[in-house]
């Protein structure tokens, strides 16, 4: 499989469009003339897209089965943000090509809805200790990666953002469901709060929700 730069000349996907439904996804988008097949790729919206997509990524879907179906379906089972990209597919001399459109215009971004995080913060002191401890609980929907989140350590009152205090990172990943994470001990008068590492970023893929 090989991959050619649109020119003047090159058919092109045009008019990429999608709608979601509950759980169900549909894109639509105009045929060039001469194309009979196309390929998706479904990836992470978290990065560019890929200008020599692997095989393994694509999926085959011919214009019969456009015209059939009325479109392209997928279930959609994955929160956040994704990227679909519908590649132009060519028959040379060399065998299967795809179309790479610079422009972009083949290529879509959607949200399905962010994924939530829940955590809680309990601690526990005596009355003439120096020092309190402190056991983080985190719940989440999805995987996530240990750069996503951090926490942010303050005396004399809880930070407000993540510039408030002292950042420390986590330094392992979290599973979807429930995660109870070592006791920390801190001074008395520390406070602790979670935050995204990266507001702008994550904040449109991600709820952090304290409990």
């Amino acid at each position: 499989m090989h991959v050619i730069d649109a020119d003047s000349t090159t058919p092109v996907i045009r008019e990429l469009t999608y709608k979601i439904d509950e759980d169900r996804c549909t894109l639509r988008w105009l045929w060039p003339d001469g194309v009979q097949a196309v390929y998706i790729q479904r990836a992470p919206a978290d990065g560019q897209e890929q200008e020599a997509p692997s095989l393994s990524s694509l999926k085959l879907y011919t214009k019969n089965e456009y015209k059939a179906n009325n479109g392209y379906h997928e279930r959609i089972d994955k929160i956040g943000r994704l990227s679909y990209t519908v590649y132009a597919s060519l028959n040379t001399d060399e065998g299967i090509t795809l179309v790479h459109q610079p422009d972009g215009r083949n290529r879509i971004l959607m949200s399905t809805g962010k994924a939530r995080i829940y955590y809680s913060i309990r601690q526990s002191s005596g009355w003439f200790k120096r020092y309190k401890t402190v056991q983080i609980q985190v719940t989440t929907e999805v995987p996530l990666a240990k750069d996503v989140l951090c926490y942010v350590k303050k005396q004399g009152g809880s930070p407000v953002n993540k510039e408030d205090g002292t950042v420390y990172p986590f330094v392992e990943s979290f599973v979807a469901g429930k995660t109870i994470l070592p006791i920390i001990e801190v001074g008395k008068d520390d406070y602790i709060r979670l935050f995204f590492t990266d507001g702008r970023h994550y904040g449109q893929v991600y709820e952090l929700i304290p409990e």
